[in-house]
């Protein structure tokens, strides 16, 4: 069945705090997703962000980003005054932006005085949600804990008895962990005590258990209305992650658990000296020996979260680009092979993955390899309606009229130009091919462009059409969300109150209908 959907990620969300949430503002877009009939909602990564506020560079591959806690329910259930909520410098003062610097300092505050006036532990549901989370959860917390204690360092920072995680074997303490910990950190000038080391530890997990009730209850919310959430995740994980801190034996780290490789992209068209990620590369060896345990953990838990799943650079399990640690760009690099089609066939058996429960970022260069693996998995591949019209990209199957049905389309995604803006960077050869293909001539204005590439996407024979919200809004640079390559300025474009109109609410939902992607709700003909 041919489906829509809207890219909207939650930081960009409409809300009095700075920052999007799991709140009522996020409630009343699933109400507008199904007036305009739309099958997905479609976010970026959950996790919680770290340096370059970046989602897909998260502190944990299996936690939840704290910012996303709805501070009203909170009020709600007691455990904050709206005055003192109200009171706080969030960033608020630019609706159309997130302000992280303000949100680092001053969320986790409101955050705290919740958490000490919270008796969650004693609740019957976060009893449960412990024994759920299994392995990740008190790794995480004490990971955040020692960070915290540190002065929010890296981990590759820290001492070797905290870093190599020897503290664990040691004396010091007496056989309490958080005792042991607190011994090492006061060893490295931190001067922590017990008791403080396991509040923390203690207040991280109730950050985890109301971002987790708060979110599955908002995706019910959705689910009821018949639209499906697309989640998104990274193959790799961060460098600064609990991942990596606590299981080393994971990725490709040498016997003092420093990096022999990490990830990237080469030199190409768009960067001249490639792309330096950084990311820790995995043993696949050992994850093939241990019949890709964590990997099967990490997309039953995924597929928890969400509906769908699109898996960022899908291509690194065909072959991934190996930068030697240490290295200041990605010149010295070169090609390995991933586990392929031996991962996803334990997967599938396992857990039961059907195709339309993955989504395979495969946008790049696509060697016949690469292309062979996503065929052989049966998820759909990406289409991205830019790369038609720019000669950088443009190869076989990148203009419309050569897509196949099992692929999901997009005008852009997080990491291009708004539409808008895209069309104004384009070479004039690149502009004139446009012209030519959509019928452009010059009274064509900015948002009959834009109208007329997003109609191309949705009359394709893509099975799924995704369409971020700033290009139906027909906005510019200015809400672009991702320059890939920069640490800065990014992931900040927020939607306001009351943008989108009822005209555009009307355009969605007819041009929904007419390219037969609106589904029949419940109730209707």
């Amino acid at each position: 069945m041919r489906k829509a959907g809207i890219l909207l990620p939650v930081s960009s969300l409409p809300s009095p705090y700075g920052i999007g949430s799991f709140s009522e503002s996020a409630r009343r877009f699933a109400d507008l997703l199904e007036r305009m009939g739309q099958s997905y909602w479609q976010i970026l990564p959950l996790g919680p962000t770290g340096y370059g506020d970046s989602p897909y560079q998260a502190f944990s591959a299996f936690a939840g980003n704290p910012y996303f806690i709805d501070l009203d329910r909170l009020i709600g259930e007691g455990l904050l005054e709206k005055e003192e909520v109200e009171q706080v410098d969030f960033g608020q003062g630019d609706p159309g932006r997130v302000d992280y610097r303000k949100l680092y300092e001053n969320r986790f505050p409101v955050l705290r005085k919740a958490f000490e006036r919270s008796r969650f532990e004693e609740e019957t549901q976060y009893r449960q949600f412990e024994l759920d989370q299994g392995f990740w959860l008190d790794d995480y917390a004490l990971f955040m804990a020692i960070k915290e204690s540190l002065g929010g360092i890296s981990w590759y920072e820290w001492p070797d008895t905290l870093r190599l995680r020897k503290f664990l074997c040691s004396d010091e303490g007496g056989a309490d962990v958080y005792a042991k910990a607190a011994a090492a950190i006061t060893k490295a000038g931190a001067c922590c005590g017990p008791d403080e080391i396991l509040r923390k530890v203690r207040f991280y997990r109730f950050l985890q258990y109301q971002f987790l009730k708060q979110w599955m209850d908002l995706k019910e919310y959705v689910n009821r209305k018949g639209i499906g959430i697309i989640g998104d995740i990274p193959i790799y994980v961060s460098p600064d992650s609990s991942d990596a801190w606590a299981c080393g034996e994971l990725f490709q780290f040498d016997q003092d658990r420093r990096p022999v490789a990490v990830a990237g992209c080469p030199p190409d068209a768009f960067a001249r000296d490639g792309q330096l990620w950084g990311n820790p590369l995995y043993d696949w060896s050992y994850h093939e020996k241990t019949g890709f345990a964590w990997w099967k953990k990490r997309i039953a838990h995924c597929l928890k979260l969400y509906d769908v799943v699109r898996i960022d650079h899908f291509r690194g399990f065909d072959e991934y680009f190996s930068i030697p640690a240490g290295a200041s760009n990605a010149h010295g690099g070169h090609w390995e092979a991933g586990p392929g089609m031996r991962l996803f066939d334990v997967l599938k058996e396992e857990l039961h993955l059907s195709a339309d429960s993955i989504i395979a970022e495969d946008l790049g260069f696509m060697t016949p390899t690469v292309a062979a693996l996503v065929k052989a998995s049966g998820f759909p591949g990406m289409k991205v309606i830019e790369f038609a019209f720019d000669s950088r990209d443009t190869g076989d199957g990148y203009f419309p009229h050569a897509y196949i049905p099992n692929t999901v389309v997009y005008t852009g995604t997080h990491d291009n130009q708004t539409l808008r803006a895209w069309y104004d960077e384009l070479t004039p050869s690149d502009r004139q091919t446009a012209d030519d293909y959509m019928g452009f001539g010059p009274q064509t204005t900015p948002q009959e462009r834009d109208r007329a590439f997003i109609r191309l996407a949705m009359e394709s024979v893509s099975d799924t059409c995704v369409i971020p919200l700033q290009d139906y809004l027909d906005l510019g640079q200015e809400a672009r969300m991702n320059h890939p390559s920069t640490q800065e300025g990014n992931w900040r474009w927020r939607l306001k109150e009351g943008e989108i109109s009822e005209e555009l609410a009307e355009w969605i939902r007819r041009i929904t209908q007419v390219t037969e992607r609106s589904p029949v709700r419940s109730g209707e003909d």
